[in-house]
């Protein structure tokens, strides 16, 4: 289990997690800051200079996630973890991967008055080595509050269990959370357990269209960038009936005919992924009321939209993209098309 302790900088989580180490049995500190110091040793300093946070950068999310894998696996018991996580989709990206790695995360939000968090930030002791270095963290926490404050307004208090802590000490607010989380108060998250394939996969996804010919795509939870409705095929399923099946479970659509091949796609293997077969089919035009519809029945999936081919190009990492344009084409000509990596061949 990993028990999670958010806030906006200057909250107070890494006082509050060395605190609360002490109170839950069998428990073990990992700071994510950690990582994102190495890299800086790590990556070349053009790459660095790309983000304007570390957390910008995939390879330290991917990073967080493969550690604290590596620390339950190696400690067991359970992990405090100290990070603040502004942006929801990084927040469902790591939360996302621990899950399919069937770790449970309680989420923790350390939540003072905006005030007492200003005060806070002021009295920090920063070493002043150089000698800008305590203005220039005080000022990155002090920019942080607007994001912060757009989180809670949007995201972060329903996912959260949130602690007030204006009025408590760091061993007083660890009192709260290891209590909550004994009692069962803060409850996992409710975020889908996608096992990570241990080999390559068949996947297979389904292009509807409304009215305008625009294709739905999808936001899922558990992985960065938007997808179209579908998935993996179980073992003795057919592609076809799977992503009926996949169609039916995310989005609330129930298709009546089995769709019409579009594309077969090889992907090959990308360590630290498998690759493996991508289909996708044709599951034609939504009525009006069909597309108006659209339902997000369970934690997988944070969004849809109908797009244009263009504003796809905008959405889907570049290999799906290729993908949805010969798809497009393959519609079109009315004919299926094999691609490997999301070029045709033959």
């Amino acid at each position: 289990m990993i028990v999670w302790i958010n806030g906006a900088f200057g909250a107070g989580k890494t006082t509050t997690a060395r605190e609360l180490i002490d109170l839950i049995p069998h428990s073990t500190l990992f700071d994510p800051e950690v990582i994102g110091g190495a890299l800086t040793h790590l990556l070349p300093p053009k790459r660095l200079a790309e983000v304007g946070d570390f957390q910008d950068l995939p390879v330290w999310r991917r990073l967080v996630i493969d550690t604290a894998a590596a620390m339950l696996a190696e400690f067991g018991g359970t992990l405090v973890v100290p990070m603040t996580l502004l942006r929801q989709e990084y927040r469902d990206e790591i939360f996302g991967g621990l899950a399919a790695r069937r770790i449970a995360v309680r989420h923790v939000l350390l939540a003072p008055a905006e005030t007492i968090l200003r005060e806070r930030i002021a009295r920090r002791e920063v070493p002043p080595d150089p000698p800008e270095a305590e203005l220039s963290v005080r000022q990155w926490s002090y920019d942080h509050i607007e994001p912060y404050r757009a989180a809670l307004a949007s995201w972060l208090t329903a996912d959260a269990h949130p602690v007030d802590t204006g009025g408590l000490t760091p061993y007083e607010a660890a009192v709260r959370i290891a209590d909550a989380v004994g009692a069962g108060t803060v409850p996992a998250c409710d975020i889908v357990q996608t096992p990570e394939p241990t080999a390559e996969t068949v996947a297979a996804g389904v292009l509807l269209f409304d009215e305008h010919d625009r294709v739905l795509l999808v936001d899922p939870t558990y992985k960065p960038g938007w997808e179209f409705p579908g998935g993996v095929v179980e073992p003795g399923e057919a592609p076809a009936r799977a992503g009926m099946r996949e169609v039916a479970e995310e989005t609330g659509i129930r298709l009546d005919d089995v769709p019409a091949l579009l594309v077969v796609d090889w992907e090959p293997p990308r360590p630290p992924g498998y690759g493996g077969l991508r289909l996708l089919f044709d599951g034609g035009r939504l009525g009006a009321a069909q597309a108006d519809g659209v339902l997000l029945p369970g934690p997988e999936l944070r969004d849809w939209r109908f797009v244009t081919e263009d504003e796809a190009a905008g959405l889907l990492p570049p290999v799906r993209y290729e993908r949805l344009r010969w798809a497009l084409r393959a519609r079109e000509r009315g004919a299926a098309l094999y691609l490997e990596s999301g070029v045709p061949v033959g």
